[in-house]
């Protein structure tokens, strides 16, 4: 059980670096009192891991666990690019706080609520439930999300900064790599032939589908500021002449 909740409280630590829910938590902390957003953003996160961990427990009560080691390793090898190509609020969702008058606390709560469900986060919550102890799993996963928020309502309380967000994405991206390594060679160590198979198929094709998408998702941002600074340097000219 210390170990579940050790891994669970690890994995999702790392899984809520720099991500939306986390930009979100900063968002909020600019503008409202510190422990009014923690306060709603824990209790959203048990909300949703409770669902999660449900929802787990149940599917691993039915599959084979070093089929379940191997899906969780796959599961970490998405988070890991997932996590490379990063999240950023469009203009809805950063000004949501901007929308906030009366009920601080249950915007936050609805809004990590909705924010929270098909996250990463929550899958991974899935993932570890299938094979470990539930509650373990609910307590451990639960804590690490709020760690994470906190640290991201204390920057964002104290110094208005966003943290560096590529060395967070970079860095968080390369532990949830090691857990897919290890979890996918943990549950190939007693599977068959045919399981063998199928998850060396699955990982190809993952990194190949999952890599493609990240190159052409850096390409086309690329081009969206290339475009822009074409359109500032039009901008600056065209006013030079004038």
């Amino acid at each position: 059980m210390i170990t579940a909740f050790l891994v669970s409280f690890g994995v999702i630590f790392v899984a809520e670096l720099g991500d939306k829910s986390q930009l979100m938590a900063m968002t909020y902390a600019l503008k409202y009192r510190w422990w009014t957003v923690l306060l709603g953003i824990t209790i959203a996160t048990t909300l949703v891991h409770a669902v999660s961990v449900a929802v787990g427990h149940f599917l691993g009560l039915s599959i084979p666990s070093d089929l379940l080691t191997i899906v969780g390793g796959l599961a970490m090898l998405v988070f890991g690019f997932w996590t490379i190509r990063g999240d950023s609020l469009d203009d809805d969702e950063s000004s949501k706080a901007d929308r906030v008058n009366k009920s601080v606390l249950f915007a936050v709560i609805a809004s990590f609520f909705l924010a929270e469900l098909g996250d990463k986060t929550m899958l991974a919550t899935i993932t570890l439930a299938t094979d470990n102890n539930w509650l373990a799993v609910w307590i451990g996963s639960t804590i690490g999300m709020v760690a994470a928020d906190a640290l991201a309502i204390g920057v964002g309380a104290m110094l208005g900064k966003r943290l560096p967000e590529k060395t967070i994405a970079y860095g968080a991206a390369g532990l949830f790599f090691f857990f897919a390594a290890w979890l996918t060679i943990d549950g190939l160590v007693a599977a068959d032939d045919l399981v063998t198979t199928v998850a060396t198929i699955s990982v190809v094709a993952v990194i190949t589908v999952v890599g493609t998408w990240l190159i052409r998702a850096r390409r086309e941002e690329a081009r969206a500021m290339a475009l822009e600074a074409e359109d500032v340097a039009d901008l600056t000219i065209a006013k030079v002449a004038d």
